[in-house]
């Protein structure tokens, strides 16, 4: 197996630091205004004090508060800021041990040697076994396509091909020279067409996340390719939760954009900060949690797979970063009917193939009323709610539950 690799996450470290620091100072800047708040001359009313926004005695509302509470309990300011630095102690310390906790961990991935039935560039097609009708998973072009095979016991392939059915993973790899000029019509148009065709019968075309509009896209322009389409936590209407979040991705464009054309990408880095902005204090949480596992446990070991699958991530070719950016957040096309590929406007409604629609009920990184606005979209398609978050509906404990088996019950239905 050979000596562990050096682990750089969570990407980006000097980010989520820079979060313990952010703290520090807020508690800095709202510990004096409590004392103050408890002060007799900055009561309202009282001599020498001032109007609120006036002068430097202001004291905010919720410092106020704060003040009034410790007051009631008899506790004093100083006791309150003592108690309040020792917390934050305590709580950056779990964080680091959890952060040495896990690039320590010995666990690593052993890469399972599979076939490619079919090899472009970078990307290969990987065959699982199984016999049966073939099912072909496309992923996200952001992450690694193992996600789905994370490991022997969370494995939505592996599943798969252990219950009639012969799955292929479209492994995007990463872009090189070529595909650094690619845009979304050159990935779903040629690449994925092409991988459609190498596989030589229809298949059930399975898109994950970011992969599920690439897929609609290509069953649209092939559906004599496409037996049925199942998308899974795949956003549609990018404005339905937060339109001003979005359009804020979108205006983080012209910014990115030296970065962009000297790199010819979007980096991981850059791409791992916007994930971490959607929740940018869950991160440390979770590593404090890990920071209490067994390193020999079952978690520990699940744990360290994903943090590794979601810090080795991969960079998104510049004019994909544009396209996504200025029009899927930014101008949100697809449910404007203004997405277009190789110049044809993507329109669920066209398609005439059997639909299944997995949403789970605690996406974080693809809103619910995103991807449910897909379902008014697609003729016939079953939605399936899934008590799930992103991630842990394709590869969570609870995944062969959350979709694993209803993703087989449909296709059974199908007579598949």
């Amino acid at each position: 197996m050979g000596p562990p690799r050096m682990r750089r996450g969570p990407r980006p470290l000097p980010l989520h630091l820079g979060l313990l620091g952010l703290r520090r100072w807020m508690a800095m800047a709202m510990l004096p205004l409590i004392s103050a708040g408890a002060s007799p001359s900055s009561r309202p009313g009282s001599p020498g004090s001032k109007p609120e926004g006036q002068g430097p005695r202001r004291v905010p509302a919720e410092a106020m508060r704060l003040a009034g509470r410790l007051a009631a309990g008899g506790h004093r300011p100083e006791d309150f800021a003592a108690a309040v630095w020792r917390g934050l102690n305590r709580a950056d310390g779990a964080l680091l041990a959890g952060i040495r906790a896990y690039r320590r961990h010995p666990w690593q991935r052993e890469e399972a040697a599979l076939p490619a039935v079919w090899t472009e560039g970078g990307s290969r097609l990987l065959d699982y076994g199984g016999s049966g009708p073939v099912v072909l998973v496309v992923p996200s072009l952001v992450n690694r396509a193992h996600i789905l095979d994370l490991l022997p016991e969370t494995s939505m392939l592996q599943h798969l091909a252990g219950q009639g059915l012969h799955p292929l993973l479209l492994d995007w790899g990463e872009p090189g020279e070529v595909e650094r000029g690619f845009d979304l019509t050159d990935y779903i148009a040629g690449r994925l067409e092409r991988a459609l065709a190498a596989v030589g019968e229809p298949v059930v075309l399975v898109g994950y996340c970011m992969g599920g509009l690439l897929a609609l896209g290509a069953a649209q322009r092939q559906p004599e390719r496409v037996r049925a389409l199942a998308l899974l936590a795949t956003p549609w209407d990018f404005w339905a939760e937060d339109a001003d979040r979005a359009r804020q991705l979108g205006a983080l464009l012209p910014g990115l954009e030296p970065l962009l054309a000297a790199t010819g990408a979007l980096p991981v880095d850059t791409l791992q900060a916007l994930f971490a902005a959607l929740d940018p204090f869950s991160i440390a949480e979770k590593y404090r949690g890990f920071a209490r596992l067994d390193p020999g446990s079952m978690r520990a070991r699940r744990f360290v797979a994903l943090e590794d699958w979601l810090n080795d991530g991969i960079a998104l070719a510049a004019p994909v970063a544009r396209e996504v950016l200025a029009g899927w957040y930014g101008a949100n096309t697809p449910a404007r009917g203004e997405w277009r590929v190789a110049g044809e406007v993507v329109a669920p409604e066209r398609l005439r193939v059997p639909g299944f629609l997995a949403i789970p009920s605690r996406d974080r990184i693809v809103p619910p009323a995103s991807a449910m606005a897909l379902a008014g979209r697609l003729p016939g398609a079953l939605v399936h709610g899934a008590a799930a978050g992103h991630i842990g509906m394709v590869a969570g404990q609870g995944a062969e539950a959350a979709l694993w088996q209803p993703l087989r019950r449909w296709l059974s239905g199908l007579g598949l």
